[in-house]
Formats: structure tokens, C-alpha cells, sequence
């Protein structure tokens, strides 16, 4: 099982000058830290206008910077909103291909399209058409990374003439696809769309195994793939902070899970939001606000040989990473290095050679699934390509 961070660049108010500059050069700092232990991942959220919840409205940006001050972890988009009305999906092509680039070919492609109506509303999606408009999107940027030149795209939801998008992926031949879930449909339809399923749900070990096996028994049995290559994976995410104490990794840790949980709810399911306002950390510290699941077994926030246990139940389920929340609410970066450091020292060498062991027989196992899937691709609806197709040079003004 591998082990990835997450990032949704969290700041409760009240804002203090140069508070945003902290969090962004803690969490490189964090990032660089985790590559240095050995931690397998790390994603970072794409989100706008979602006050105090997510300050991460321009992930590529971070992530070019995390690659320079890192080696060998992976860099996860978790996720590019994909609807074209939030990024146009050559820009999107052109992005994660750079990115792949200069991080020599570490880009993990998590893709997703946000039911927040800050976001739908303030780039005028419509919530009706958002799945669509996500699908058609990934279709044409798995071709936009492969075809030379991209042949063109007439949709419902965007078109795009002949062109050479440039430049193309070091990984070949594209980075690994993935989809933001929270609900079995979208598991399933990951695993249709042979893509990894980015599972952003506080669940249990026994939750977590028959979501993996709906997701595996599908993949097998249904999946015609969406990309060029199938990546068959299934990420959890959970609260973490690790200390030899169990009531001080609680006292570091927990309240800002809490926060996480209740500003999400904020953005995307009760609140009422008056933009530059409203006062979500206040809001919530005024509430007796209870996280749905705390406690019951979800989380790893505490010992090591506790979160050692809980993680081993997530491996025994099927689970292939565990992504840790520990950047939310206003815990703090000294809190976050140690625990990494604690972590990466006293429970993550019990799980490293069973990742290399089960990684292989994985390969092997899923090698026969995977080739059927790909038989079972059926390639797009193209527009008709032209024997020669000529843009004309505007004059110089």
C-alpha cells in the first residue's frame, strides 16, 4: 500500500498580512519533507472561491514548484476541475504535459468537476451538464496527449479545430488518469472508464472493502477505458497526525479534521455564503458541529501503533494508498513535520516491502483484465480530417 498528502491549502479566518505567503511556503516545505521520507504522493486540490476551505485555485502553479523541490514523489492533480467553462481542456493538455516535464515524468492526472455552487455559479456550469461536460473534456485531452496533430473535436459542450497540441507527456501514453469520488456511482464509473478512483469519503476498513471490491469487480467485467491505458487503482483519503502521545496527536490533530469537515459542509451542503464575509472558522467554533465518523475507526490521528493497526486493516481490504489530511483548520506546520517524520520512521517500514510484493502481483494479476478492457475501447467519434489542413498567417498589425 502506498502513502500520499493532500492539500487543500486550508486558512481560517481571521487573516493576518502575509498569512497566505506562510501557508503556501509551509506546505512546500511539507512536500519537500514527505519526498525526503519517502512518501509515495502528493495531491493538491484545484478549488475557487471557497474561502478558508481551499486557498488551492491554481494547483499547476504549486506543483511546478513542489517538483523543483523534490525528487522522486509522485505529483497528483486531485483535482483539475475539467468542465470547459472552468479550464479549456487544451490548456488542461498543455498544463499537465509541461508539468510531466519538468518533474521528469512523476504527474499523476486526477480529474473531477466540483458541485460547490460557488465554483459552478461563478464560472456559469450548469449543474445539469457538469458530468458531461467532464467526460467530453477527458475524452479529448487523452487524445490531445497522444495525436499528431490532435485531429479536432466537435461536442456538445466545446469544439476545437486541427491542431498540434504541444508539448506531449513524458509518460507514455499519458499520465495516469484518475477521478475524484465520494459516492459508489462515481466508483463505478471510474472503474468503467478504466481510471483510478480518488475516493474523497471519510470511510471505514470494512466501508473501504466493498468499495475496492464493487470498483475491482467492475473494472474486470465492464470497463471499456476512457484513455489510453487503464490505471487500476483506489485511493482513500483520512485524517492523520501521528505523536507518541495519544491524547497530544488528538489535541494537534483533530480539531482540524473537524474544521475540514465542517467547512466542507459550509461549501457544499448548508451553508449560506456572502462572499468576503462571512466568517466560516467562527461560524464553526459558535456550533456544536460533530464529524460524521470520528471515531469510528476512519481516521489515523494518534500512535503509531495505532494508525500502524487502522492502516493495516485499509491494506487487508484492498485499498492501494492511503492520502493523508493533516494541512486543515489552523493545525500547525511543526505539528505536520513531526508527525511526518514519525510516521515515516516508525510505521511506514512495516508496509514498504509489501507494496513491492503486492505491487508485482498486482501487475500480474490485473495484466490479462487489463488487455480485455483495452479490446473492448471503442475509439471516438472523430471529425472527418482533412487531406491538408493549412492555417492561413494573420498579418503583422
Amino acid at each position: 500500500m502506498k502513502f500520499g498528502t493532500f492539500y487543500e491549502h486550508q486558512l481560517p479566518r481571521p487573516w493576518a498580512p502575509g498569512s497566505e505567503l506562510k501557508l503556501f511556503r509551509d506546505a512546500l516545505d511539507q512536500v519537500e519533507l514527505a519526498d525526503r521520507v519517502g512518501i509515495d504522493h502528493m495531491w493538491e486540490v484545484e478549488h475557487h472561491f471557497l474561502e478558508e476551505y481551499a486557498h488551492s485555485s491554481a494547483p499547476e502553479i504549486f506543483l511546478a514548484a513542489a517538483s523543483q523541490r523534490t525528487k522522486r514523489i509522485r505529483l497528483g492533480h486531485g483535482i483539475v476541475l475539467l468542465p470547459a467553462g472552468y479550464n479549456h481542456p487544451a490548456r488542461v493538455a498543455e498544463r499537465i504535459a509541461t508539468l510531466d516535464l519538468i518533474s521528469g515524468g512523476r504527474v499523476e492526472f486526477g480529474t473531477g468537476e466540483s458541485s460547490a455552487e460557488a465554483e459552478l455559479g461563478g464560472f456559469r456550469i450548469a449543474r445539469a451538464d457538469k458530468r458531461e461536460m467532464w467526460q467530453e473534456s477527458l475524452g479529448a485531452i487523452c487524445r490531445m496527449f497522444v495525436e499528431e496533430p490532435f485531429i479536432g473535436h466537435e461536442g456538445k459542450h466545446f469544439s476545437m479545430p486541427v491542431r498540434n497540441v504541444v508539448p506531449k507527456p513524458v509518460q507514455k501514453p499519458h499520465p495516469p488518469l484518475w477521478v475524484a469520488c465520494s459516492r459508489r456511482e462515481t466508483i463505478l464509473l471510474a472503474a468503467r472508464l478504466g481510471i483510478g478512483a480518488l475516493t474523497f469519503a471519510f470511510i471505514t476498513p470494512d466501508e473501504a472493502r466493498q468499495w475496492v471490491g464493487d470498483y475491482y469487480r467492475t473494472l474486470e467485467n465492464e470497463c471499456e477505458p476512457i484513455g489510453y491505458a487503464v490505471n487500476p487503482n483506489i485511493a482513500i483519503v483520512t485524517g492523520f497526525m501521528c505523536d507518541p502521545n495519544q491524547e497530544r496527536a488528538v489535541a494537534r490533530g483533530e480539531e482540524g479534521l473537524k474544521f475540514f469537515s465542517y467547512a466542507l459542509g459550509h461549501h457544499y451542503i448548508f451553508g449560506r455564503h456572502e462572499p468576503g464575509k462571512t466568517d466560516i472558522w467562527s461560524n464553526y467554533k459558535a456550533s456544536s458541529f460533530q464529524m460524521p465518523g470520528l471515531g469510528n475507526g476512519a481516521g489515523c490521528i494518534g500512535t503509531p501503533d495505532l494508525i500502524r493497526d487502522r492502516l493495516r486493516s485499509y491494506e487487508e481490504a484492498g485499498v492501494d494508498q492511503v492520502v493523508f489530511i493533516s494541512q486543515a483548520g489552523n493545525n500547525k506546520h511543526e505539528d505536520i513535520c513531526e508527525s511526518l517524520a514519525l510516521f515515516a520512521e516508525k510505521v511506514m517500514p512495516e508496509f514498504k516491502p509489501r507494496d513491492e510484493k503486492r505491487a508485482k502481483e498486482k501487475a500480474e494479476r490485473m495484466a490479462p483484465i487489463i488487455e480485455k478492457a483495452m479490446k473492448r475501447r471503442r475509439e471516438p467519434q472523430l471529425p472527418k480530417e482533412t487531406a491538408a489542413t493549412v492555417i492561413q498567417a494573420g498579418s503583422l498589425p
